[in-house]
């Protein structure tokens, strides 16, 4: 019989689970049903192969998050990295954070990608370097918005919101560590 993780870090079958990997499924529903009655919704192959990709990857991290610690700080901040990750790479993929999605400028979001990746996995995925982590993804993330006030204001401040993302994860994830 296969262990299931509920929201208290037990071992047994709960519905948030079922939710979880729901919305993923219903989410690439979407644009099949869409592209049945538009023509504006064209996705291809590898669009669905793409976002199934992302969207269990965003599953697995947030299934890992819980398992991770029974804290709900650590769980609210590891899930809205999660989250602030898959959107930034969803936005800059489907129309681009800074201009249109073939703009170069986009690229400089990997960094901060790279920076919460690299930063929570040297930190052993403990809160406090996991705090530091998103706290320096929220700095570069400000930093790119600022620049780009200049070439797209709009896509500017979506980014800033972004950055938003990244520092109540941080936050969360501090209080997650003081907690201790």
């Amino acid at each position: 019989m296969a262990a299931n993780v509920n929201m208290d870090g037990g071992h047994r079958n709960l519905p948030w689970r079922w939710v979880l990997w729901s919305i993923p499924l219903l989410l690439l529903l979407l644009p099949l049903v869409a592209m049945r009655f538009t023509n504006e919704v064209n996705w291809t192959a590898s669009d669905f192969v793409f976002a199934a990709l992302l969207f269990g990857s965003v599953g697995i991290a947030i299934e890992l998050v819980f398992r991770k610690s029974g804290s709900l700080a650590y769980r609210l901040g590891g899930t809205i990295a999660v989250i602030a990750a898959f959107l930034t790479i969803w936005v800059n993929a489907a129309v681009g954070m800074i201009g249109p999605e073939d703009n170069p400028y986009n690229l400089l979001f990997g960094g901060v990608l790279l920076i919460a990746l690299t930063g929570a996995t040297l930190a052993r995925f403990r809160p406090f370097g996991m705090a530091a982590a998103m706290l320096a993804a929220g700095v570069a993330q400000g930093a790119i918005s600022a620049f780009g006030f200049v070439a797209d204001t709009r896509g500017a401040m979506l980014s800033l919101a972004f950055m938003g993302l990244w520092l109540l994860s941080a936050a969360l994830l501090r209080s997650s560590a003081q907690e201790r």
